[in-house]
Protein backbone atom coordinates (compact mmCIF):
# COMPACT_ATOMS: atom_id res chain seq x y z
CA UNK A 1 0.00 0.00 0.00
CA UNK A 2 1.29 3.37 -0.84
CA UNK A 3 2.67 5.56 2.03
CA UNK A 4 1.00 8.57 0.77
CA UNK A 5 -1.70 10.09 -1.28
CA UNK A 6 -0.83 11.86 -4.09
CA UNK A 7 -3.43 14.35 -6.33
CA UNK A 8 -4.00 14.19 -9.95
CA UNK A 9 -2.73 16.60 -11.72
CA UNK A 10 -5.47 19.66 -12.58
CA UNK A 11 -6.38 20.50 -15.91
CA UNK A 12 -4.32 23.54 -17.58
CA UNK A 13 -5.54 26.79 -16.95
CA UNK A 14 -3.97 28.11 -20.11
CA UNK A 15 -3.58 26.28 -22.79
CA UNK A 16 -1.15 25.82 -25.55
CA UNK A 17 1.95 25.40 -23.77
CA UNK A 18 2.98 29.65 -23.33
CA UNK A 19 6.20 31.02 -21.74
CA UNK A 20 5.88 33.97 -20.15
CA UNK A 21 7.47 35.88 -23.58
CA UNK A 22 4.09 34.70 -25.23
CA UNK A 23 1.09 36.07 -22.32
CA UNK A 24 2.81 39.52 -22.71
CA UNK A 25 2.88 39.45 -26.03
CA UNK A 26 -0.84 37.76 -26.50
CA UNK A 27 -2.42 39.82 -23.70
CA UNK A 28 -0.60 43.20 -25.33
CA UNK A 29 -1.32 42.33 -28.91
CA UNK A 30 -5.31 43.72 -28.83
CA UNK A 31 -3.38 47.23 -26.83
CA UNK A 32 -0.68 47.39 -29.62
CA UNK A 33 -2.15 45.81 -32.70
CA UNK A 34 -5.03 47.02 -34.76
CA UNK A 35 -8.57 46.19 -34.14
CA UNK A 36 -10.15 42.99 -36.07
CA UNK A 37 -13.11 42.93 -38.08
CA UNK A 38 -15.16 41.35 -35.60
CA UNK A 39 -14.76 43.78 -33.19
CA UNK A 40 -15.78 47.00 -35.43
CA UNK A 41 -18.79 44.61 -36.11
CA UNK A 42 -19.87 44.37 -32.44
CA UNK A 43 -18.41 48.09 -31.65
CA UNK A 44 -20.85 49.57 -35.03
CA UNK A 45 -23.86 47.85 -33.33
CA UNK A 46 -23.09 49.32 -29.70
CA UNK A 47 -22.69 52.91 -30.99
CA UNK A 48 -25.44 52.64 -33.28
CA UNK A 49 -27.56 51.72 -29.83
CA UNK A 50 -25.84 54.27 -27.78
CA UNK A 51 -26.71 56.91 -29.85
CA UNK A 52 -30.26 56.35 -30.26
CA UNK A 53 -30.72 55.51 -26.01
CA UNK A 54 -28.75 59.23 -26.54
CA UNK A 55 -31.77 60.63 -28.53
CA UNK A 56 -34.07 59.28 -26.61
CA UNK A 57 -32.87 60.58 -23.43
CA UNK A 58 -31.89 64.30 -24.67
CA UNK A 59 -36.01 64.03 -25.76
CA UNK A 60 -36.84 62.74 -22.05
CA UNK A 61 -34.68 65.63 -20.47
CA UNK A 62 -36.32 68.35 -23.23
CA UNK A 63 -40.55 67.35 -22.99
CA UNK A 64 -40.02 65.76 -19.68
CA UNK A 65 -40.90 62.01 -18.37
CA UNK A 66 -44.39 62.19 -19.59
CA UNK A 67 -43.19 60.93 -22.51
CA UNK A 68 -42.59 57.34 -20.78
CA UNK A 69 -45.11 54.81 -20.22
CA UNK A 70 -45.79 55.98 -16.94
CA UNK A 71 -49.30 56.63 -15.16
CA UNK A 72 -50.90 57.79 -11.70
CA UNK A 73 -50.99 54.04 -10.10
CA UNK A 74 -47.51 52.34 -12.09
CA UNK A 75 -45.27 55.28 -11.08
CA UNK A 76 -42.13 53.07 -11.01
CA UNK A 77 -41.86 50.71 -14.18
CA UNK A 78 -39.35 50.51 -16.75
CA UNK A 79 -36.82 52.71 -15.85
CA UNK A 80 -36.86 51.44 -12.19
CA UNK A 81 -36.49 47.54 -13.71
CA UNK A 82 -33.33 48.84 -15.65
CA UNK A 83 -32.06 50.35 -12.39
CA UNK A 84 -32.03 47.28 -10.43
CA UNK A 85 -31.27 44.61 -13.02
CA UNK A 86 -28.13 46.90 -13.93
CA UNK A 87 -26.88 47.12 -10.41
CA UNK A 88 -27.48 43.27 -10.48
CA UNK A 89 -25.33 42.91 -13.19
CA UNK A 90 -22.76 44.79 -11.75
CA UNK A 91 -22.84 42.71 -8.54
CA UNK A 92 -20.55 39.60 -10.27
CA UNK A 93 -17.72 41.54 -11.15
CA UNK A 94 -16.30 42.34 -7.86
CA UNK A 95 -17.74 39.05 -6.42
CA UNK A 96 -15.56 37.30 -8.77
CA UNK A 97 -12.62 39.45 -7.89
CA UNK A 98 -13.05 40.10 -3.90
CA UNK A 99 -14.25 36.30 -2.95
CA UNK A 100 -12.65 34.36 -5.60
CA UNK A 101 -9.11 36.16 -4.22
CA UNK A 102 -9.55 35.62 -0.69
CA UNK A 103 -10.58 31.65 -1.42
CA UNK A 104 -7.33 31.62 -3.57
CA UNK A 105 -8.84 30.31 -6.38
CA UNK A 106 -6.69 30.45 -9.46
CA UNK A 107 -8.93 30.23 -12.21
CA UNK A 108 -10.36 33.84 -11.13
CA UNK A 109 -6.86 35.21 -12.97
CA UNK A 110 -8.34 35.17 -16.58
CA UNK A 111 -11.28 36.50 -15.85
CA UNK A 112 -11.25 38.90 -13.26
CA UNK A 113 -10.08 41.87 -15.00
CA UNK A 114 -13.08 41.88 -17.52
CA UNK A 115 -15.44 41.21 -14.48
CA UNK A 116 -14.37 44.17 -12.65
CA UNK A 117 -14.71 46.49 -16.00
CA UNK A 118 -18.07 44.93 -16.13
CA UNK A 119 -18.99 46.61 -12.36
CA UNK A 120 -17.80 49.63 -13.44
CA UNK A 121 -19.52 50.16 -16.60
CA UNK A 122 -22.85 48.28 -15.53
CA UNK A 123 -22.98 50.68 -12.45
CA UNK A 124 -22.58 53.69 -14.73
CA UNK A 125 -25.70 52.55 -16.64
CA UNK A 126 -27.48 52.23 -13.42
CA UNK A 127 -27.09 55.75 -12.21
CA UNK A 128 -28.90 57.46 -15.11
CA UNK A 129 -31.98 56.04 -14.68
CA UNK A 130 -32.89 57.36 -11.37
CA UNK A 131 -31.35 61.14 -12.43
CA UNK A 132 -33.53 60.93 -15.30
CA UNK A 133 -36.73 59.30 -13.60
CA UNK A 134 -36.37 62.53 -10.82
CA UNK A 135 -37.58 64.80 -13.87
CA UNK A 136 -35.11 67.27 -13.32
CA UNK A 137 -31.82 65.82 -13.82
CA UNK A 138 -30.01 68.91 -13.59
CA UNK A 139 -31.30 69.26 -9.68
CA UNK A 140 -29.40 65.86 -9.06
CA UNK A 141 -27.56 67.13 -6.29
CA UNK A 142 -30.25 68.05 -4.32
CA UNK A 143 -30.00 64.68 -2.80
CA UNK A 144 -26.86 65.97 -1.61
CA UNK A 145 -26.86 67.70 2.13
CA UNK A 146 -24.80 70.39 0.62
CA UNK A 147 -25.56 73.72 1.20
CA UNK A 148 -26.63 76.07 -1.70
CA UNK A 149 -28.86 78.67 -2.66
CA UNK A 150 -31.80 77.45 -0.74
CA UNK A 151 -30.41 77.58 2.51
CA UNK A 152 -29.49 74.05 4.11
CA UNK A 153 -31.35 71.72 2.66
CA UNK A 154 -31.10 68.33 4.46
CA UNK A 155 -32.36 65.40 2.44
CA UNK A 156 -34.48 62.45 4.15
CA UNK A 157 -32.01 60.28 5.81
CA UNK A 158 -34.80 57.50 6.70
CA UNK A 159 -35.33 57.13 2.99
CA UNK A 160 -34.12 53.84 1.54
CA UNK A 161 -33.95 56.02 -1.62
CA UNK A 162 -31.29 58.12 -0.37
CA UNK A 163 -29.09 54.79 1.12
CA UNK A 164 -28.79 53.54 -2.65
CA UNK A 165 -27.28 57.04 -2.96
CA UNK A 166 -24.59 56.17 -0.54
CA UNK A 167 -24.35 52.09 -1.25
CA UNK A 168 -23.85 52.82 -5.03
CA UNK A 169 -21.48 55.34 -5.04
CA UNK A 170 -19.38 53.48 -2.14
CA UNK A 171 -19.77 50.44 -4.24
CA UNK A 172 -18.33 52.24 -7.65
CA UNK A 173 -15.62 53.91 -5.72
CA UNK A 174 -14.42 50.89 -4.03
CA UNK A 175 -14.55 48.98 -7.08
CA UNK A 176 -12.86 51.43 -9.01
CA UNK A 177 -9.78 51.46 -6.95
CA UNK A 178 -10.12 47.85 -6.64
CA UNK A 179 -10.35 47.18 -10.61
CA UNK A 180 -7.09 49.87 -10.97
CA UNK A 181 -5.11 48.98 -8.87
CA UNK A 182 -5.15 45.45 -10.23
CA UNK A 183 -4.44 47.29 -13.79
CA UNK A 184 -1.00 48.46 -12.57
CA UNK A 185 1.48 45.82 -13.74
CA UNK A 186 0.03 45.46 -16.94
CA UNK A 187 -0.04 49.52 -17.24
CA UNK A 188 3.84 49.05 -16.68
CA UNK A 189 4.33 46.26 -19.06
CA UNK A 190 2.03 48.04 -22.05
CA UNK A 191 4.62 50.92 -20.90
CA UNK A 192 7.81 48.70 -21.41
CA UNK A 193 6.86 47.45 -25.06
CA UNK A 194 5.54 50.93 -26.19
CA UNK A 195 7.57 52.16 -28.91
CA UNK A 196 5.46 55.65 -29.46
CA UNK A 197 6.72 58.31 -27.02
CA UNK A 198 3.47 59.88 -26.67
CA UNK A 199 2.08 55.73 -25.71
CA UNK A 200 4.91 55.66 -23.72
CA UNK A 201 4.21 58.52 -21.97
CA UNK A 202 0.78 57.81 -21.23
CA UNK A 203 0.75 54.53 -20.12
CA UNK A 204 3.88 55.49 -17.49
CA UNK A 205 1.16 58.27 -15.87
CA UNK A 206 -1.49 55.51 -15.67
CA UNK A 207 0.93 52.97 -14.10
CA UNK A 208 1.65 55.05 -11.48
CA UNK A 209 5.41 55.04 -11.24
CA UNK A 210 5.12 50.42 -11.06
CA UNK A 211 8.66 48.92 -11.29
CA UNK A 212 8.24 45.56 -10.55
CA UNK A 213 10.30 46.06 -7.51
CA UNK A 214 9.58 43.58 -4.45
CA UNK A 215 8.20 46.76 -2.69
CA UNK A 216 6.08 47.36 -5.50
CA UNK A 217 4.59 43.52 -5.32
CA UNK A 218 4.31 43.71 -1.26
CA UNK A 219 2.09 47.02 -1.29
CA UNK A 220 0.06 45.63 -4.34
CA UNK A 221 -0.78 42.28 -3.12
CA UNK A 222 -1.30 44.18 0.70
CA UNK A 223 -3.74 46.57 -0.95
CA UNK A 224 -5.60 43.81 -3.23
CA UNK A 225 -6.41 41.94 -0.05
CA UNK A 226 -7.90 45.11 2.06
CA UNK A 227 -10.16 46.41 -1.01
CA UNK A 228 -11.08 42.41 -1.60
CA UNK A 229 -11.87 42.80 2.02
CA UNK A 230 -14.15 45.51 1.82
CA UNK A 231 -15.76 44.99 -1.40
CA UNK A 232 -17.06 41.43 -0.04
CA UNK A 233 -19.23 42.83 2.31
CA UNK A 234 -20.62 45.76 -0.68
CA UNK A 235 -21.51 42.62 -2.87
CA UNK A 236 -23.87 41.81 0.00
CA UNK A 237 -25.17 45.44 1.06
CA UNK A 238 -25.46 47.18 -1.86
CA UNK A 239 -28.47 44.91 -3.00
CA UNK A 240 -29.50 44.29 -0.21
CA UNK A 241 -30.28 48.11 0.13
CA UNK A 242 -31.68 48.40 -3.18
CA UNK A 243 -33.89 45.75 -1.89
CA UNK A 244 -35.23 47.48 0.88
CA UNK A 245 -36.75 50.01 -1.78
CA UNK A 246 -39.16 47.80 -2.05
CA UNK A 247 -39.39 45.77 1.23
CA UNK A 248 -39.54 48.96 3.55
CA UNK A 249 -42.89 49.96 1.28
CA UNK A 250 -46.77 48.30 2.22
CA UNK A 251 -47.45 47.07 -1.32
CA UNK A 252 -48.54 43.68 -1.77
CA UNK A 253 -45.77 41.75 -3.13
CA UNK A 254 -43.30 43.98 -2.15
CA UNK A 255 -43.52 44.03 1.92
CA UNK A 256 -41.52 40.55 2.88
CA UNK A 257 -38.61 39.94 4.53
CA UNK A 258 -37.16 37.51 1.88
CA UNK A 259 -36.35 40.27 -0.68
CA UNK A 260 -32.55 41.19 1.05
CA UNK A 261 -31.02 37.60 0.17
CA UNK A 262 -33.50 37.13 -2.68
CA UNK A 263 -31.95 40.62 -4.12
CA UNK A 264 -28.62 39.68 -3.25
CA UNK A 265 -28.93 35.47 -5.03
CA UNK A 266 -30.06 37.17 -8.39
CA UNK A 267 -28.10 39.68 -8.45
CA UNK A 268 -24.96 37.30 -8.60
CA UNK A 269 -27.07 35.22 -11.12
CA UNK A 270 -27.85 37.51 -13.46
CA UNK A 271 -24.25 38.83 -12.74
CA UNK A 272 -22.55 35.75 -13.31
CA UNK A 273 -24.39 34.99 -16.66
CA UNK A 274 -23.37 38.56 -18.13
CA UNK A 275 -19.52 37.85 -17.45
CA UNK A 276 -20.54 34.48 -19.13
CA UNK A 277 -21.47 36.42 -21.66
CA UNK A 278 -18.39 39.09 -22.15
CA UNK A 279 -16.22 36.39 -21.58
CA UNK A 280 -17.32 34.33 -24.35
CA UNK A 281 -17.72 37.49 -26.83
CA UNK A 282 -14.05 39.13 -25.36
CA UNK A 283 -12.59 35.31 -26.40
CA UNK A 284 -13.03 35.49 -30.06
CA UNK A 285 -12.94 39.18 -30.37
CA UNK A 286 -9.67 39.34 -28.59
CA UNK A 287 -8.09 35.61 -30.17
CA UNK A 288 -7.96 35.01 -26.19
CA UNK A 289 -9.35 30.99 -25.90
CA UNK A 290 -5.85 29.88 -24.79
CA UNK A 291 -6.53 31.81 -21.88
CA UNK A 292 -10.32 32.00 -21.58
CA UNK A 293 -10.78 28.25 -21.53
CA UNK A 294 -13.71 25.60 -22.30
CA UNK A 295 -12.66 25.00 -18.20
CA UNK A 296 -13.21 29.15 -17.42
CA UNK A 297 -16.74 28.56 -19.02
CA UNK A 298 -17.49 25.15 -17.34
CA UNK A 299 -16.85 26.46 -13.74
CA UNK A 300 -19.20 29.77 -14.51
CA UNK A 301 -21.83 27.64 -15.67
CA UNK A 302 -21.39 25.69 -12.74
CA UNK A 303 -22.00 28.89 -10.56
CA UNK A 304 -24.80 29.68 -12.69
CA UNK A 305 -26.87 26.62 -12.07
CA UNK A 306 -26.31 27.10 -8.36
CA UNK A 307 -27.70 30.58 -7.84
CA UNK A 308 -30.12 29.88 -10.58
CA UNK A 309 -31.31 26.63 -8.11
CA UNK A 310 -31.00 29.42 -5.23
CA UNK A 311 -33.18 32.23 -7.34
CA UNK A 312 -35.90 29.41 -7.98
CA UNK A 313 -36.09 28.29 -4.21
CA UNK A 314 -36.98 31.97 -3.76
CA UNK A 315 -39.77 31.88 -5.89
CA UNK A 316 -41.11 28.81 -4.09
CA UNK A 317 -40.88 30.30 -0.35
CA UNK A 318 -42.30 33.60 -1.79
CA UNK A 319 -45.57 32.00 -3.03
CA UNK A 320 -45.50 30.13 -0.13
CA UNK A 321 -45.35 32.99 2.25
CA UNK A 322 -47.89 34.25 0.42
CA UNK A 323 -49.88 31.67 1.29
CA UNK A 324 -49.36 30.93 4.62
CA UNK A 325 -49.59 34.51 5.41
CA UNK A 326 -53.49 34.75 5.21
CA UNK A 327 -53.47 38.19 3.96
CA UNK A 328 -55.82 37.89 1.35
CA UNK A 329 -54.09 41.16 -0.76
CA UNK A 330 -50.53 39.27 -0.81
CA UNK A 331 -52.43 35.54 -2.20
CA UNK A 332 -54.04 37.79 -4.40
CA UNK A 333 -50.64 39.57 -5.64
CA UNK A 334 -49.06 36.42 -6.36
CA UNK A 335 -52.06 34.74 -7.95
CA UNK A 336 -52.21 38.06 -10.27
CA UNK A 337 -48.89 37.50 -11.26
CA UNK A 338 -49.57 34.17 -12.71
CA UNK A 339 -52.65 34.20 -14.28
CA UNK A 340 -53.37 38.20 -14.51
CA UNK A 341 -52.95 40.44 -17.82
CA UNK A 342 -49.13 39.85 -17.34
CA UNK A 343 -48.76 36.30 -16.96
CA UNK A 344 -46.79 36.03 -20.24
CA UNK A 345 -43.93 38.07 -17.94
CA UNK A 346 -44.17 35.82 -14.84
CA UNK A 347 -43.97 32.31 -16.63
CA UNK A 348 -41.18 34.10 -19.09
CA UNK A 349 -39.35 34.40 -15.61
CA UNK A 350 -40.02 31.10 -14.51
CA UNK A 351 -38.68 29.59 -17.41
CA UNK A 352 -35.71 31.63 -18.47
CA UNK A 353 -34.01 31.56 -14.97
CA UNK A 354 -35.41 28.29 -12.82
CA UNK A 355 -35.74 25.83 -15.97
CA UNK A 356 -33.11 26.89 -18.45
CA UNK A 357 -30.50 26.74 -15.77
CA UNK A 358 -31.09 23.11 -14.81
CA UNK A 359 -29.56 21.99 -18.21
CA UNK A 360 -26.13 22.89 -16.68
CA UNK A 361 -26.44 19.65 -14.50
CA UNK A 362 -25.24 17.74 -18.44
CA UNK A 363 -21.39 17.82 -18.51
CA UNK A 364 -21.53 18.00 -22.48
CA UNK A 365 -23.71 20.94 -22.39
CA UNK A 366 -22.12 23.12 -19.67
CA UNK A 367 -18.92 22.70 -21.58
CA UNK A 368 -20.65 23.59 -25.06
CA UNK A 369 -19.61 27.13 -25.57
CA UNK A 370 -22.59 28.26 -28.21
CA UNK A 371 -25.21 26.85 -25.67
CA UNK A 372 -23.13 28.24 -23.05
CA UNK A 373 -23.59 31.81 -24.76
CA UNK A 374 -26.95 31.49 -25.80
CA UNK A 375 -28.10 30.48 -21.95
CA UNK A 376 -26.61 33.43 -20.34
CA UNK A 377 -28.16 35.39 -22.64
CA UNK A 378 -31.64 33.69 -21.78
CA UNK A 379 -30.68 34.71 -17.77
CA UNK A 380 -30.12 37.65 -18.30
CA UNK A 381 -33.38 38.19 -19.83
CA UNK A 382 -35.30 36.32 -17.33
CA UNK A 383 -33.96 38.12 -14.66
CA UNK A 384 -34.97 41.22 -16.38
CA UNK A 385 -38.34 39.99 -16.22
CA UNK A 386 -38.18 38.82 -12.77
CA UNK A 387 -37.69 42.53 -11.78
CA UNK A 388 -40.60 43.59 -14.27
CA UNK A 389 -42.84 41.30 -12.63
CA UNK A 390 -41.76 42.50 -9.31
CA UNK A 391 -42.07 45.81 -9.92
CA UNK A 392 -45.13 46.70 -12.51
CA UNK A 393 -47.48 43.57 -11.55
CA UNK A 394 -47.35 44.83 -7.70
CA UNK A 395 -48.29 48.66 -8.82
CA UNK A 396 -50.71 48.00 -11.84
CA UNK A 397 -53.55 46.61 -9.43
CA UNK A 398 -53.44 47.72 -6.06
CA UNK A 399 -56.13 47.99 -3.31
CA UNK A 400 -58.95 50.24 -5.25
CA UNK A 401 -60.12 47.86 -8.45
CA UNK A 402 -61.17 52.21 -9.94
CA UNK A 403 -57.44 52.86 -10.51
CA UNK A 404 -56.38 49.42 -11.98
CA UNK A 405 -54.27 50.17 -14.95
CA UNK A 406 -51.84 48.73 -17.71
CA UNK A 407 -48.50 49.95 -18.28
CA UNK A 408 -47.15 49.98 -22.04
CA UNK A 409 -43.64 51.02 -22.65
CA UNK A 410 -43.09 53.65 -25.25
CA UNK A 411 -40.52 54.22 -27.97
CA UNK A 412 -38.34 56.73 -25.79
CA UNK A 413 -38.82 54.00 -22.81
CA UNK A 414 -37.73 50.87 -24.84
CA UNK A 415 -35.09 53.66 -26.82
CA UNK A 416 -33.22 54.32 -23.58
CA UNK A 417 -32.66 51.29 -22.15
CA UNK A 418 -31.33 49.75 -25.49
CA UNK A 419 -29.05 53.38 -25.57
CA UNK A 420 -27.61 52.10 -22.06
CA UNK A 421 -27.19 48.40 -23.32
CA UNK A 422 -25.25 49.91 -25.95
CA UNK A 423 -23.40 52.60 -24.10
CA UNK A 424 -22.10 49.16 -21.98
CA UNK A 425 -20.89 47.62 -24.97
CA UNK A 426 -19.09 50.81 -26.29
CA UNK A 427 -17.23 51.50 -23.20
CA UNK A 428 -16.45 47.89 -22.94
CA UNK A 429 -15.14 47.63 -26.16
CA UNK A 430 -12.78 50.91 -26.22
CA UNK A 431 -11.70 49.09 -22.99
CA UNK A 432 -10.24 46.03 -24.38
CA UNK A 433 -8.80 48.42 -26.91
CA UNK A 434 -6.75 50.40 -24.33
CA UNK A 435 -6.21 48.26 -21.33
CA UNK A 436 -5.54 44.75 -20.90
CA UNK A 437 -8.12 42.30 -20.91
CA UNK A 438 -6.44 40.17 -18.48
CA UNK A 439 -4.05 40.57 -15.82
CA UNK A 440 -0.82 38.96 -17.51
CA UNK A 441 1.14 39.32 -14.01
CA UNK A 442 -1.21 36.85 -12.75
CA UNK A 443 -1.86 34.50 -15.41
CA UNK A 444 2.49 34.34 -15.36
CA UNK A 445 1.74 32.84 -12.12
CA UNK A 446 0.24 29.67 -12.27
CA UNK A 447 2.41 29.10 -15.97
CA UNK A 448 3.67 26.23 -14.07
CA UNK A 449 5.58 24.58 -17.62
CA UNK A 450 7.18 27.37 -18.84
CA UNK A 451 10.20 26.77 -16.77
CA UNK A 452 10.76 23.52 -17.60
CA UNK A 453 10.34 23.84 -21.45
CA UNK A 454 13.38 26.15 -20.95
CA UNK A 455 14.99 23.66 -18.31
CA UNK A 456 14.29 20.61 -21.76
CA UNK A 457 16.04 22.97 -23.66
CA UNK A 458 19.38 23.95 -21.49
CA UNK A 459 19.61 20.30 -20.55
CA UNK A 460 19.58 18.97 -24.23
CA UNK A 461 22.09 22.06 -25.76
CA UNK A 462 19.82 23.17 -27.80
CA UNK A 463 19.67 27.10 -28.30
CA UNK A 464 17.04 29.43 -26.16
CA UNK A 465 15.65 31.05 -29.16
CA UNK A 466 14.51 27.53 -31.27
CA UNK A 467 11.77 27.46 -28.64
CA UNK A 468 9.08 25.18 -29.82
CA UNK A 469 5.66 26.24 -29.16
CA UNK A 470 4.55 23.05 -27.83
CA UNK A 471 6.63 19.98 -26.51
CA UNK A 472 4.41 17.63 -27.39
CA UNK A 473 4.54 18.20 -30.74
CA UNK A 474 5.19 15.95 -33.72
CA UNK A 475 7.96 15.16 -34.42
CA UNK A 476 8.08 16.14 -37.92
CA UNK A 477 6.41 19.09 -36.92
CA UNK A 478 9.27 20.16 -34.65
CA UNK A 479 11.76 19.72 -37.67
CA UNK A 480 9.75 21.55 -39.88
CA UNK A 481 9.45 24.53 -37.27
CA UNK A 482 13.07 24.04 -36.62
CA UNK A 483 14.56 24.09 -40.34
CA UNK A 484 12.37 27.58 -40.51
CA UNK A 485 14.11 29.48 -37.85
CA UNK A 486 17.68 27.96 -39.24
CA UNK A 487 16.76 29.82 -42.46
CA UNK A 488 15.84 32.55 -40.69
CA UNK A 489 19.17 32.36 -39.12
CA UNK A 490 20.92 32.05 -42.14
CA UNK A 491 19.03 34.97 -43.74
CA UNK A 492 20.11 37.55 -40.61
CA UNK A 493 23.78 36.21 -40.83
CA UNK A 494 23.96 36.61 -44.53
CA UNK A 495 23.33 40.76 -44.03
CA UNK A 496 25.14 41.19 -40.65
CA UNK A 497 28.13 38.64 -41.81
CA UNK A 498 29.54 35.77 -39.95
CA UNK A 499 32.25 35.60 -36.81
CA UNK A 500 35.27 33.76 -37.09
CA UNK A 501 35.69 32.32 -33.53
CA UNK A 502 39.50 31.30 -33.64
CA UNK A 503 40.81 34.90 -35.45
CA UNK A 504 38.15 37.54 -33.58
CA UNK A 505 37.36 38.10 -30.05
CA UNK A 506 33.93 38.46 -29.39
CA UNK A 507 32.77 41.95 -28.10
CA UNK A 508 30.61 42.72 -24.62
CA UNK A 509 28.00 42.90 -26.38
CA UNK A 510 26.45 43.82 -22.77
CA UNK A 511 27.58 47.16 -23.22
CA UNK A 512 24.87 47.95 -25.80
CA UNK A 513 21.65 49.51 -23.44
CA UNK A 514 19.13 46.68 -23.65
CA UNK A 515 20.89 43.72 -24.19
CA UNK A 516 21.61 41.89 -20.89
CA UNK A 517 23.23 38.59 -20.14
CA UNK A 518 20.48 35.84 -21.12
CA UNK A 519 19.71 38.25 -24.25
CA UNK A 520 23.37 38.44 -24.99
CA UNK A 521 23.54 34.43 -24.68
CA UNK A 522 21.00 34.43 -27.07
CA UNK A 523 22.74 36.63 -29.95
CA UNK A 524 26.05 34.63 -29.76
CA UNK A 525 24.08 31.09 -30.16
CA UNK A 526 22.93 32.62 -33.29
CA UNK A 527 26.15 33.96 -34.31
CA UNK A 528 26.19 37.81 -33.33
CA UNK A 529 29.38 38.21 -31.29
CA UNK A 530 30.42 41.60 -32.57
CA UNK A 531 29.86 45.49 -32.68
CA UNK A 532 30.00 45.64 -36.39
CA UNK A 533 27.57 43.16 -36.57
CA UNK A 534 24.85 44.53 -34.50
CA UNK A 535 25.49 48.27 -36.14
CA UNK A 536 24.72 46.59 -39.54
CA UNK A 537 21.27 45.88 -38.52
CA UNK A 538 17.88 47.81 -40.21
CA UNK A 539 14.09 47.83 -39.79
CA UNK A 540 14.39 44.56 -41.68
CA UNK A 541 17.21 42.85 -39.62
CA UNK A 542 15.48 44.07 -36.11
CA UNK A 543 12.44 42.04 -37.85
CA UNK A 544 13.76 39.13 -38.30
CA UNK A 545 15.76 39.07 -35.04
CA UNK A 546 12.31 39.77 -33.05
CA UNK A 547 10.87 36.43 -35.00
CA UNK A 548 13.78 34.33 -34.27
CA UNK A 549 14.62 35.32 -30.39
CA UNK A 550 10.74 36.15 -30.05
CA UNK A 551 12.18 38.23 -27.03
CA UNK A 552 10.89 41.48 -25.78
CA UNK A 553 9.81 42.74 -29.62
CA UNK A 554 10.59 46.33 -31.33
CA UNK A 555 13.42 46.55 -28.25
CA UNK A 556 16.24 46.35 -30.44
CA UNK A 557 14.56 49.10 -32.43
CA UNK A 558 13.46 51.30 -29.74
CA UNK A 559 16.63 50.94 -28.12
CA UNK A 560 18.42 51.74 -31.10
CA UNK A 561 21.32 48.67 -30.36
CA UNK A 562 22.81 49.74 -34.24
CA UNK A 563 23.62 52.92 -33.27
CA UNK A 564 24.63 52.11 -30.20
CA UNK A 565 26.73 49.68 -31.93
CA UNK A 566 28.59 52.20 -34.30
CA UNK A 567 29.56 54.54 -31.67
CA UNK A 568 31.03 51.26 -29.16
CA UNK A 569 32.88 50.19 -32.16
CA UNK A 570 34.55 53.45 -33.51
CA UNK A 571 35.54 53.64 -29.85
Amino acid sequence: MASHYEAPIRKPLVLGDKGYHDVSVDIARPVEGKANKQWWIVFTIALMAFLWGLGCIIYTISTGIGVWGLNRTVNWAWDITNFVWWVGIGHAGTLISAVLLLFRQKWRMAINRSAEAMTIFSVIQAGLFPIIHMGRPWLAYWVLPIPNQFGSLWVNFNSPLLWDVFAISTYLSVSLVFWWTGLLPDFAMIRDRAVKPFQKKIYSLLSFGWTGRAKDWQRFEEVSLVLAGLATPLVLSVHTIVSFDFATSVIPGWHTTIFPPYFVAGAIFSGFAMVQTLLIIMRKVCNLEAYITVQHIELMNIVIMITGSIVGCAYITELFMAWYSGVEYEQYAFLNRATGPYWWAYWSMMTCNVITPQVMWFKKIRTSIMISFVISIVVNIGMWFERFVIIVTSLHRDYLPSSWTMFSPTFVDIGIFIGTIGFFFVLFLLYSRTFPVIAQAEVKSILKTSGERFKTLRDSGQPLYQMPKSMAKSTAKAIVESKKSDDKVSSLMDKLGTFDKENDTPDALQKIKGIGPQMEKVLNQIGIYKFSQVSKMTNTEYDLLDSITEKFPGRAQRDDWAGQAKKLNKG
